[in-house]
């Protein structure tokens, strides 16, 4: 039986209950981090804390444990359910109290970690490629809610999602209010023009993927040129290459976009790009102390 931590201890999958007054639970009034654990190490845990924290400050949650304890029990959790590979959700809600939208109904946040076995994604997915489709569901405003906010409340992507498959499409892309390109469900989006990585900026109304990121510094690093903006889904339509980006999927390529195809290469900056992304994962785990896991 799996070993969930909750609040300040690890207890039994059966036992890890939450109140039905826990406001995570009444209003999605909560913030999370999904991480990856290679051989026993989290990948870019300090980056991913680092946001945790400032999703909390944005929506005024003080998590009452500091970064340190929050990775020693994210740690204790890989250990008590013997895991390597894995995947990793921390999760903090405003926590239990009555009725209401008063955030200081609630004395104190629910500390959740709940971390499964990552068994991979269908090789056929990373040599075939996916499917993404733009959807009808836009990308919530950043005036109404900051996209920053890393927030338990995902029924905008739900519902894109539900659209996505009603098409038969993998993941689905959603606009922003201007009608440019913001971000799949669970990922970024990246294409590739003549050479040239574009992706859609941060202004577009898009969470600062930590994966997003390190693809940027990568593709820099390695002389490729990335341009960051506002783009419509003509533009992609006309690319050479498409592939999303998370953090268990890591680069994964797109075989068609709406109505679309392309082509997967070997030999295409999408590869080679997860080529230079697995070795910065090796670095990584080379540079760091690995705990035992």
């Amino acid at each position: 039986m799996a070993m969930i931590y909750l609040n300040d201890k690890l207890v039994p999958e059966s036992k890890a209950v939450v109140s039905v007054f826990d406001h995570g639970f009444l209003y999605g009034d909560g913030i999370y981090e999904t991480l990856r654990a290679y051989e026993g190490a989290v990948f870019k845990l300090e980056e991913h804390l680092d946001r945790l924290f400032h999703s909390a400050s944005l929506i005024n949650l003080r998590l009452l444990k500091s970064p340190e304890e929050i990775e020693k029990a994210l740690y204790e959790t890989l250990r008590a359910n013997r895991l390597k590979e894995a995947y990793v959700r921390i999760t903090f809600s405003r926590g239990a109290g009555p009725i209401g939208l008063d955030p200081s109904l609630c004395p104190k946040p629910t500390f959740v970690i709940i971390a499964n076995p990552f068994k991979g994604y269908p090789t056929s997915y990373y040599k075939k490629g996916v499917k993404a489709a733009v959807v009808k569901t836009r990308r919530n405003y950043k005036g109404a809610i900051d996209p920053q906010i890393k927030s338990l409340n995902f029924l905008n992507n739900v519902l894109a999602k539900a659209e996505a498959m009603e098409r038969g499409a993998y993941e689905a892309v959603m606009l922003n209010y201007k009608g440019h390109v913001a971000e799949g469900t669970v990922s970024n989006i990246f294409f590739v023009k003549d050479g040239v990585i574009c992706t859609p900026s941060v202004n577009a109304g898009i969470l600062d993927g930590i994966t997003r990121r390190t693809i940027i510094n990568i593709a820099k690093a390695a002389g490729l040129t990335v341009k960051e903006g506002s783009f419509r889904p003509d533009d992609i339509y006309k690319a050479d290459e498409v592939f999303l980006s998370n953090t268990t999927m890591e680069v994964m390529p797109v075989n068609q976009f709406d109505d679309v195809k392309f082509r997967i290469s070997a030999a295409g900056v999408t590869k080679a790009i997860h080529k230079a992304y697995k070795a910065e994962v090796r670095e990584y785990l080379r540079r760091r102390k690995r705990p035992r896991a």
